[in-house]
């Protein structure tokens, strides 16, 4: 199992200072990983307004001040972006990183305020579509070969893009899907990694869930060797016998990666940065 600490890109993490003080301390506490959610609006203007930090710029920023964790967005929607800009970047991004960024993509959530608010279609079926034909391209151009592409959503001319990432094969891409939904697993099941939430979030995914997720990237995919789970949860970094007994059950279930929730649904975030400072569970 690794570990690695899930943040948001906004409220007291929406100032790039604190991210990357917060990321130091990350690789220093000796976790594995540092994953950034990548949200243009969370709540209606009129419930809350809050600071927010480009993902991309902000993991950047990390990527020039650590040198051992893997770090990645998690998720950045492809259904707002141009799937060619993203492979870009992320190749990019890669090479600063020497080789430590993961791609975590989706179709973005909430519809409403990431989506129609800035006047984008946020019709589910179209925005996974839209998922599809851009992980074609990103994976396509990355080949570092002649590429093009005649989609319903996206069209590219011929082209070849260099340099290609830093990693090989690819960059690894890890899918996010909700529970209980079962087509985006079958698609993540294409790719490197899942990493379910519940549709009902922030309602938990548990176990079980977790187990008929596998099942069905297991159908896809015969097996799971070299494929990463991604869960996320809290732990107290203290007590070493109720973190085992929080983390077991995701091994036993075939998690390969525990991510620390470090939100301001837990605490404040002095607490929080203290819980990151005491390092990953001792399990």
């Amino acid at each position: 199992m690794k570990y690695g600490v899930n943040i948001p890109n906004f409220g007291w993490f929406g100032d790039i200072d604190t991210l990357v003080e917060i990321a130091v301390d990350t690789e220093e506490s000796g976790w594995d990983g540092f994953f950034l959610w990548d949200h243009m609006m969370v709540f209606k203007q009129e419930d809350m307004v809050l600071p927010f930090a480009d993902p991309w710029i902000a993991l950047t920023a990390i990527a020039c001040n650590t040198k051992k964790i893997r770090l990645g967005p998690l998720i950045t929607p492809i259904p707002r972006r141009r799937p060619w800009k993203v492979a870009r970047e992320a190749a990019t991004l890669d090479h600063v990183s020497k080789g430590r960024l993961v791609l975590g993509l989706g179709i973005g959530a909430p519809p409403d305020v990431e989506f129609e608010y800035f006047g984008e279609v946020s019709d589910a079926k179209t925005r996974a579509e839209m998922l599809d034909e851009g992980l074609d391209i990103i994976t396509g151009v990355w080949s570092g070969e002649s590429f093009s592409h005649k989609g319903e959503h996206y069209q590219l001319e011929k082209m070849t893009y260099l340099p290609k990432p830093k990693q090989e094969p690819r960059i690894p891409i890890w899918i996010g899907g909700s529970v209980p939904h079962k087509a985006p697993f079958r698609r993540a099941a294409r790719y490197d990694g899942v990493a379910p939430v519940h549709s009902a979030w922030p309602e938990p995914v548990t176990p079980k869930h977790l187990e008929e997720v596998l099942e069905i990237v297991k159908a896809e995919r015969g097996n799971l060797k070299n494929y990463d789970v991604v869960i996320c949860g809290d732990t107290t970094g203290t007590d070493s016998e109720k973190d085992r007994e929080i983390v077991e059950p995701w091994i036993q279930t075939g998690a390969t990666w525990f991510q620390e929730n470090i939100n301001g649904m837990r605490a404040e975030i002095g607490e929080l940065r203290e819980r990151i400072r005491a390092g990953p569970p001792g399990v």
